[in-house]
């Protein structure tokens, strides 16, 4: 068997050997109980029995790494998959920049690499919690395997970063592992870190903008993490990416499929003004006002994802060779970014104003331009869409500025006049 291939041999799937690595093994069958009663509780009893049809990954090769069978969630095998080693791999960024990368964990960086494994973990259960009640109102066979799909590589997701915590922080690594079983999506006592997995998905609109525009944010993050001098982190984040692409998938063609579903109710029944809304709505389609609406939501939420525009916390990221940028490698530049600076907005005597700022504490904000652009595709898409059905009406993304909740933004937009 080489790394590429995945051991079922074991209670837990996985690449890494875990059946000579007993300690880790003991600790992760120890809480893999919790975890089957965490999920046992969320998926509606009316499908623990069902046979779903999942992919379960059997290798990390992308030339074929994945097969599909009929399974019963409660039995799918959920295990720790790295991509392969890259011989000679050398940290990407930051003071440690072209150093051999990390097999171990650095003491001096210990805590802040703790701390950024478990906020992005804490996100993966929180998902699934969030649309928990959805496979009840699904609209489509299809539509229901695609969102236990999903929800099956979001909790894969979570063994991943638990296998990192248990496998290199020791005991408070397992107490970290426990808690992201306690906190709740939306809980008043224990609620997840960050504040876009506290949000109701109360419907199936919401779950495709979900799937596009914050799944999308998780992309970005597992990009830049993949990039990170730690390389067990780094082969981790490598092959979450693999399985990213379809949550967006589906959340991008889960909207156009909602959008074509309207236009072409329009235009069958002769409405032209797509802001009557009634008269749209009593063809049993959503009106594209609304779904406007749910966009401007799901992308500010988003937004806040990538925390505050200038930060000395993401400089101290990158500065250790924690964190890069979004393909980092891609990027013509010294990649310690001394002296380099970067374009930010900001409020200024009651203005909004653009300043440069020393790229390196701009660096979320670069992770979310690289965002914004990225999620600029599938709307330019769905306008297409709208266009030739010969419908006047444009999605948009909102400003930056609109809804926030965390950043330069958060504060009271109404009195501030935005300069161009």
């Amino acid at each position: 068997m080489t790394i590429l291939d995945v051991n079922y041999d074991t209670l837990i799937p996985n690449n890494v050997g875990l059946s000579q690595d007993r300690k880790v093994l003991k600790a992760l069958e120890k809480w893999h109980p919790g975890y089957i009663s965490w999920w046992n509780d969320l998926i509606p009893k009316e499908f623990q029995e069902s046979m779903v049809y999942l992919r379960t990954a059997v290798s990390v090769d992308p030339k074929g790494w994945t097969k599909f069978d009929y399974v019963k969630m409660p039995e799918y095998r959920w295990g720790i998959l790295l991509a392969p080693q890259k011989e000679e791999r050398t940290i990407p960024c930051g003071e440690h920049f072209g150093e051999p990368a990390w097999q171990e964990v650095p003491g001096e960086y210990r805590n802040m690499l703790k701390r950024m494994i478990v906020i992005q973990g804490d996100t993966e259960p929180g998902s699934v919690e969030q649309q928990r009640f959805l496979g009840l109102t699904a609209p489509s066979l299809y539509d229901m395997r695609n969102l236990f799909q999903v929800n099956v590589e979001e909790g894969r997701h979570l063994w991943a970063m638990v296998y990192l915590l248990q496998k290199y922080f020791g005991k408070d690594g397992r107490e970290e592992a426990d808690d992201m079983l306690v906190r709740s999506s939306g809980s008043e006592e224990a609620p997840r870190m960050l504040g876009a997995f506290n949000e109701e998905t109360p419907d199936w609109l919401s779950f495709f903008m979900f799937t596009y525009f914050t799944d999308r944010d998780g992309k970005m993050q597992l990009e830049s993490l993949a990039q990170s001098g730690f390389d067990p982190l780094s082969r981790t984040c490598r092959f979450m990416i693999t399985e990213e692409a379809h949550h967006m998938f589906v959340g991008e063609t889960g909207v156009g499929r909602t959008i074509q579903a309207t236009i072409e109710a329009m235009n069958a029944h002769g409405i032209t003004d797509p802001y009557d809304i009634n008269k749209v709505r009593d063809l049993g389609v959503i009106d594209l006002p609304t779904i406007q609406k749910k966009l401007n939501l799901h992308y500010s939420l988003s937004l806040d994802l990538f925390g505050q525009e200038v930060s000395t916390n993401a400089a101290n990221a990158f500065n250790s060779g924690i964190k890069g940028r979004f393909m980092e490698q891609r990027i013509d530049d010294d990649h310690r970014l001394a002296g380099d600076t970067y374009m930010v907005r900001t409020i200024k005597d009651n203005k909004v104003v653009a300043e440069e700022v020393p790229a390196l504490t701009a660096i979320n904000m670069r992770l979310r331009d690289d965002y914004v652009r990225d999620a600029s595709g599938g709307v330019g898409r769905w306008n297409r869409m709208i266009a030739k059905a010969g419908v006047e009406f444009e999605m948009r993304l909102p400003d930056e500025a609109f809804h926030r909740q965390i950043g330069v933004f958060s504060e009271s937009m109404q009195t501030l006049m935005v300069t161009s």
